[in-house]
């Protein structure tokens, strides 16, 4: 007489080692996804407010005090993201001077986004998706010359 193996609740084992093992990969890719998202919407968020800061200034204040006033907006509006803006991360450039009636002001943000979960102990650089954003602000053509121009 033969012995049927009992098989029951093999399929809730089952079941559960193919959920983990497919749900980490998936948790591990939304991570990454929502980490890329964030940084995205505060590259753009860091831009805008930083063309907007460099154009408002009031009158008489300087072209480097406006590149200031713009990065001191961008690291706010990044910040506002959880995320840190290095001083080499944001260019500002003028076309064809600053501050000047009919010029335009371009904010370009480069930066990267480390992959998360990823140790620093693998050693080489980490793995990272890398961001950009760009705005450009017009100063105006009706608009009273500022700054040292």
């Amino acid at each position: 007489m033969s012995r049927r193996r009992d098989e029951r609740g093999s399929a809730v084992v089952e079941f559960s080692w193919l959920a983990i093992l497919l749900m980490v990969p998936l948790v591990y890719m939304m991570l990454g996804v929502f980490d890329v998202q964030r940084a995205s919407y505060g590259a753009t968020a860091a831009t805008r407010a930083a063309g907007r800061a460099f154009v408002i200034v009031p009158d008489g204040v300087s072209e480097e005090e406006a590149r200031a006033r713009a990065f001191d907006a961008a690291q706010l509006a990044m910040k506002d993201q959880g995320m840190e803006l290095g001083s080499d991360e944001l260019t500002i450039s003028c076309d064809p001077v600053c501050l000047q009636p009919g010029s335009t002001v371009t904010v370009t943000l480069e930066t990267k986004v480390r992959l998360p979960l990823i140790p620093d102990a693998l050693g080489g650089e980490p793995p990272a998706i890398r961001i950009s954003a760009s705005h450009t602000e017009s100063f105006g053509n009706y608009r009273q010359a500022k700054g040292d121009g």
